[in-house]
């Protein structure tokens, strides 16, 4: 990017990159239907590139009722079948089946996203990383979280997807302290 602001390393090469970096990652989420749509998209991300399910969020959101928990819940073979038919999201039918019983998994969780701010003690972990190379995989948080969503019978949470979630829906602020959204996130956790 041309307007002068430090960003984290890996954020630089695309604009969609920038722009996801630059709006999203790492802002402190707690809408449920926002909280879900990451628990689809970061599950789907297994084993491939964050850019892979980036360009097809939209196909996403299309075939995955705009993340409605509710109406993915409720998908029949038909609706499995057409996702597996649809060239806008990874086909992996073991993904697609995931993401239908964790829509029903969700729908069991009293309040999904108290349950997952409660790994955080309902506030985002601050760290002060000073480069990429820092940034852990996974967390004693994250192990906790995974453990204990696949205790309610969610698939594709593995130690690693829960931290990707957390970072990205902002349940921890991983931005390196050189970046200028770091404290940018750090202000809308606080406030």
């Amino acid at each position: 990017m041309t307007d002068g602001r430090e960003r984290c390393g890996w954020s630089t090469s695309t604009d969609a990159y920038v722009a996801y970096h630059d709006t999203e990652w790492g802002v402190p989420e707690h809408d449920p239907r926002r909280l879900f749509e990451f628990v689809i998209l970061e599950g789907a991300q297994a084993g491939l590139s964050w850019s892979t399910i980036l360009n097809k969020r939209a196909g996403y959101r299309a075939a995955f009722a705009g993340f409605d928990a509710a109406q993915v819940a409720a998908f029949d073979d038909d609706d499995v079948a057409r996702c597996l038919a649809d060239p806008g999201i990874v086909r992996n039918r073991a993904k697609v089946g995931a993401a239908v019983g964790n829509a029903r998994a969700w729908l069991e969780l009293d309040d999904p996203a108290a349950f997952l701010w409660d790994f955080v003690d309902g506030r985002p972990v601050q760290s002060s990383w000073t480069s990429l190379a820092e940034l852990p995989v996974s967390t004693p948080a994250a192990e906790a979280m995974s453990k204990a969503l696949k205790k309610r019978g969610f698939r594709f949470v593995g130690p690693t997807i829960c931290y990707s979630l957390m970072q990205a829906c902002g349940l921890v602020n991983d931005h390196v302290v050189d970046c200028f959204r770091h404290d940018e996130c750090r202000r809308l956790a606080e406030g």
